[in-house]
Formats: C-alpha cells, structure tokens, sequence
C-alpha cells in the first residue's frame, strides 16, 4: 500500500464500553416502547409514567436519555425515517419505481399493523417545533423525502405514474395512505387478514376507485 493512502487512512473507531453499550441499547429499549405506546395511545395520552412501565425502568431514567416527551417523540420519528431510507437502500433498484414505492408502503403498513408505527399529530405545535427544531429529525426528513420524491418523479416520467398531478401531490397521498384510520376501522372489523387489508390500502392508493 503507498504511505499517502496509509497516512491518510482513519484509524478504526474505538469500541464502545460496556457502559455505554448498556445505554445504547437501553435507549432503544426506550424508543421501541415509545413506537408501540404513541400507535396504540398517540402522543397526547402516552405518558413518561407510562412509558417508564412499559421498559421497566424508573422514570427518572427515562431523562437521561431524552429531556422531554417531545424530544422522545422526535428521536422516535428520526429512527423511523431512516428505517425507511434504509428499505429503500435494500431494495432492488432493477424494480420498476411504482414496485419500489408499493414496496415500501406494503412495509410501511406491516409496521403499524404490528404496532411499531409511531402517530403523531400533525396540529400540535408543540410537537412541531420539537420536530423542526432537532437537526437529526430534519436532515432525515430530506433524505427521506428527496429519495421518495425521486422515486415518484421516475414513476411519472416512466408512465407508471399519473402525470396530470403535481409530484407532491402523489407524494403525499402515499404518506397519507400510511397513516389512515380506515386502515385500523377495517382491521378492526374482523372480516380480512391484515394482509388483505394491507393489499387493499395499496390497491386504492396505487389504482384508484374509478372502474377499469
């Protein structure tokens, strides 16, 4: 190897104590507690009380990892977003965008049906500046979001897509489409699988109401 590349090479990152490691996962102890709490409850009735329970540990714990419900709130979507950029990553870029972005919602659907799909509200303001104000969250969100947007314009472009709408339009009736009620008032009627509803929600998204 020539001595530049050597010189230039980062030295591997040190491991992680032990204590710190107990921490990390502690916290993600936490954050998989907040998911299943803020999708069965939402954010106004979940409690730090509650939460504190729900992992086991004392309540005053829970503000050594997060300083308050709002930012326990936004460190749970920031881990969201880049799970989602993650599906993204993973999957086969030889799919068409459509596949991808049915994909993904599919997995996103999946996720709240098994409860690990955090709801916030989207008119609580202070759930929004916690939210606009934590540079995790917002640099997740535009990633999140300019790889969604891309795959939506390559749908249009491909003719996979409705090109007489704006893109954002399509965008964010995907988003919405994860986040419906009608998914939970469907389920909770008892007549389809989750699956059958899952296909359902996609089928109305992707395919419309209008008879073919």
């Amino acid at each position: 190897m020539p001595l530049s590349s050597a010189r230039h090479r980062e030295p591997p990152a040190a491991p992680l104590s032990f204590r710190d490691r107990q921490f990390l996962a502690r916290e993600e102890a936490i954050l998989d507690a907040a998911n299943q709490l803020l999708a069965q409850r939402g954010f106004e009735l979940m409690s730090m009380d509650d939460l504190a329970a729900a992992v086991g540990i004392a309540k005053g714990s829970l503000y050594k990892h997060f300083e308050s419900k709002e930012q326990l709130a936004a460190a749970s979507m920031t881990r969201l977003l880049r799970r989602i950029e993650a599906q993204l990553v993973q999957q086969d870029r030889k799919l068409s965008a459509r596949s991808r972005l049915e994909s993904l919602l599919r997995w996103t659907l999946r996720e709240r049906a098994a409860g690990r799909m955090p709801l916030l509200p989207s008119t609580d303001q202070s759930v929004q500046q916690a939210l606009m104000s934590n540079a995790s969250y917002t640099a997740a969100l535009s990633d999140a979001g300019n790889a969604l947007a891309e795959l939506v314009e390559d749908g249009m472009q491909a003719g996979e897509l409705r090109q007489d709408l704006p893109a954002p339009v399509l965008l964010f009736t995907i988003y919405a489409r994860s986040c419906d009620p009608s998914f939970d008032f469907l389920r909770a009627s008892g007549e389809w699988s989750d699956e059958q509803v899952i296909e359902f929600m996609l089928a109305t998204c992707f395919d419309g109401l209008a008879r073919k």
